[in-house]
């Protein structure tokens, strides 16, 4: 199956073209909702996070997402190590997901992809690109996140410019959401006749 990397900075706007495109007929996989499924109370994933990061557990062993985002994205090491955990078992779950899709296409929305190394895995590459002043407003509007909080995110990320050297499709995402949908559906266009 033809497989899209869809990517992009925090707040860009991935999950709104990724909604998009399965409403023209796309197979979508996210990997955040994945992640999520992944460290439900009683799975293995989520055993092993609550062993290397004991604290960032609640009393009736849900994850405390927040206190988990603080501490890694405050330390490379603790990041890095809820990678190693996190990451193989996403990845194998996704693949497995896009083998079963009857659509005409996958898009694989993986806010990591370059940092993980999968865009080998891809036919085409779509990031969804903003400005950074643009994805601190979003992100602290949605999530409640202060401004240095969605900094220290954007700063663990693959930097913007070579996200943008990196993909073969980009969609601007800077605008408002009149300008959107043509890009999508351009996009969704071109996938078709891959």
């Amino acid at each position: 199956m033809f497989k899209v990397g869809l990517t992009g900075g925090i707040g860009s706007g991935k999950s709104t073209v990724a909604d998009q495109l399965a409403a023209l007929g796309a197979g979508v996989i996210d990997t955040d909702l994945l992640s999520r499924e992944l460290t439900a109370p009683g799975t293995p994933t989520l055993a092993q996070i609550g062993s290397a990061f004991s604290d960032c557990l609640f009393p009736d062993g849900q994850l405390d997402r927040a206190a988990l985002r603080a501490r890694v994205f405050s330390d490379a090491a603790a990041r890095a190590r809820l990678e190693s955990i996190l990451h193989p078992p996403i990845r194998t779950l996704m693949l497995e997901r896009a083998a079963g899709l009857t659509t005409p296409y996958a898009v694989l929305v993986i806010p990591l992809l370059f940092e993980t190394g999968q865009q080998a895995l891809m036919d085409r590459i779509l990031v969804v690109d903003c400005p950074e002043s643009v994805q601190i407003d979003r992100v602290c509007r949605r999530s409640g996140l202060s401004d240095a909080e969605v900094a220290r995110i954007i700063a663990a990320q693959i930097p913007r410019a070579q996200r943008l050297a990196g993909a073969d499709d980009i969609i601007d995402n800077g605008g408002g959401p009149e300008a959107l949908g043509p890009q999508v559906e351009r996009m969704h266009r071109r996938y078709l006749a891959a």
